[in-house]
């Protein structure tokens, strides 16, 4: 007896284990909540507010330019590209900018007449500046002696450079040398390719446009080389600068750092990336076209060296443009203040 209410008991909790595990297997499982997905952030960039010149001076600019048109600067960069170094003027004095790419004595200027309020933060262009020959008569400053040489910009720092090699050399300009100012950079261009003009002398990129029309034009003269070797040093030509407005480098140091960094990988990707750099060039509107800028640019030294670095080479320089003409630098010469350090 006892043995078969055993086995009913058994039978009994068998099928209640069954009757659990299928009322289990009916019961539907509760799905697991899906995570909200994290909501995007669009982070706002910096804005920089930028100025700079066609030409060399703004040649190191491009890639930074073009990243920026693409959204992939590190900062909201606001760019102008003005003919004109006295365009630049006013838009500094007023701080319309933040930056600006300047030839370096308008920056020591700026500095002088602004209480210095502006700083130099990189030399960004070396010499640019070339003797044009349409013949084979001159390959040395000595073989200027008795000729007649047009130029463009009487007073301006070509001007000044080149009367400071003639003395090194024991010649004086417009005595040993007869220099013609009547025509400005584009018409002598003009009048070398023609073939009117057989000997002047010229910035690029007018060097390189007249080149590529007259075949018969050569280089006869490199006055950066001419100026190292007037001065008996190694000192660079620094012709064009990055300059930026005191108080605005003092209250955004990290953005002002980006904009160096970015800036140097654009001089990079110009010097090692020519072709590309030419056809951003031309679609920028800092050259006119990628042909004269593919050209130009081995002759044009674009460089970044930061303000301390080039600091020799400048007073040199600065005391040279000084001691022909004091105003051309604003009157005074650079003291440390002039040198951006981050």
């Amino acid at each position: 007896m006892k043995s078969k209410k055993k086995l009913i008991s058994i039978v009994a909790s068998l099928f209640l284990v069954v009757s659990l595990a299928g009322c289990s297997q009916s019961q539907p499982v509760p799905e697991a909540t899906p995570e909200p997905e994290p909501e995007q952030v669009e982070v706002q960039k910096e804005t920089m507010k930028i100025a700079a010149l066609k030409g060399p001076t703004g040649m190191g600019m491009v890639q930074l330019m073009e990243n920026d048109e693409l959204g992939e600067s590190a900062i909201d960069y606001d760019i102008s590209l003005l003919e004109s170094p006295d365009d630049i003027v006013g838009k500094v004095i007023s701080k319309e900018i933040d930056i600006a790419a300047v030839p370096t004595n308008l920056a020591l200027t700026l500095y002088n007449k602004t209480q210095r309020e502006v700083q130099l933060l990189a030399v960004n262009t070396l010499g640019v500046v070339y003797v044009l020959e349409n013949g084979q008569e001159v390959n040395s400053i000595a073989d200027l002696k008795g000729k007649t040489m047009a130029a463009s910009g009487k007073g301006a720092t070509p001007d000044f450079v080149m009367q400071y090699i003639l003395k090194q050399n024991a010649m004086e300009q417009d005595k040993d040398v007869m220099v013609d100012f009547t025509l400005q950079h584009a018409d002598l261009a003009a009048a070398m390719a023609s073939g009117d003009v057989k000997l002047g002398m010229l910035p690029q990129p007018h060097v390189t446009t007249a080149m590529m029309k007259n075949p018969d034009l050569r280089i006869a003269l490199d006055i950066t080389a001419e100026y190292k070797a007037a001065s008996g040093t190694d000192s660079d030509l620094p012709m064009g600068c990055i300059i930026v407005q005191k108080g605005f480098a003092n209250e955004h140091k990290e953005l002002v750092q980006q904009f160096m960094d970015e800036y140097k990988a654009s001089v990079d990707f110009v010097n090692n990336e020519s072709e590309k750099a030419a056809t951003l060039m031309e679609k920028h509107k800092i050259l006119p076209n990628a042909a004269v800028a593919l050209k130009a640019i081995p002759y044009s030294n674009i460089v970044y060296i930061e303000g301390m670095d080039a600091k020799d080479s400048l007073t040199s320089y600065y005391q040279i443009l000084f001691d022909f003409e004091p105003k051309s630098i604003g009157g005074k010469l650079a003291d440390d203040g002039f040198y951006y350090q981050n």
